[in-house]
């Protein structure tokens, strides 16, 4: 027996051990290794079509963020505006009304003066009056203290009655 050539009868073992083992194999390994990598290649394809599936949805997710925020914006600037707008009308509104007040006021105080320096006047009017009959009652009584001059007196009035009389 040589060591390089092997003996037909362990060749012929050796060959119906391989059968054997590849037939056992055959029927009870292989299936069960084939049934493993096609849950293993299942488990794979499920998880990269979920990472697919996770990655169009954080797209859009960040897409519908982007739309959000730009949204946010848009509407931030629009109440700032409006925001803007109502200040100036009530600010607006506040001068009128404060313009409006003020002439009011200004017109009821000159109202108010005028009254006040009507009355001055009439009590000024009044006092003079009071005062010209008081002064003239002196002076009468002073003057037609006696009788002639009462007579004097009458006697020139009738003459001025009578005069004016002609004219008219």
């Amino acid at each position: 027996m040589s060591l390089i050539t092997p003996d037909f009868g362990l060749f012929f073992w050796t060959a119906v051990v391989f059968f054997i083992v590849l037939l056992i194999l055959w029927k009870y390994g292989f299936p069960v290794i084939i049934k493993m990598v096609n849950n293993r290649k299942a488990y794979i394809d499920e998880s990269l079509r979920k990472a697919h599936e996770a990655n169009e949805k954080l797209a859009n997710i960040q897409k519908e963020g982007e739309s959000i925020l730009q949204e946010a914006r848009e509407r931030q600037a629009a109440i700032l505006k409006e925001a803007a707008q109502t200040r100036d009308r009530i600010v607006e509104d506040a001068r009128s009304k404060a313009r409006d007040e003020g002439d009011r006021l200004l017109s009821d105080a000159k109202a108010e003066i005028e009254a006040e320096k009507q009355n001055a006047i009439r009590d000024i009017r009044s006092q003079v009056a009071e005062l010209s009959v008081m002064i003239a009652g002196k002076i009468l009584r002073e003057k037609l203290s006696t009788e002639g001059n009462q007579m004097e007196l009458i006697d020139k009035l009738l003459d001025e009655v009578a005069l004016g009389d002609k004219k008219e």
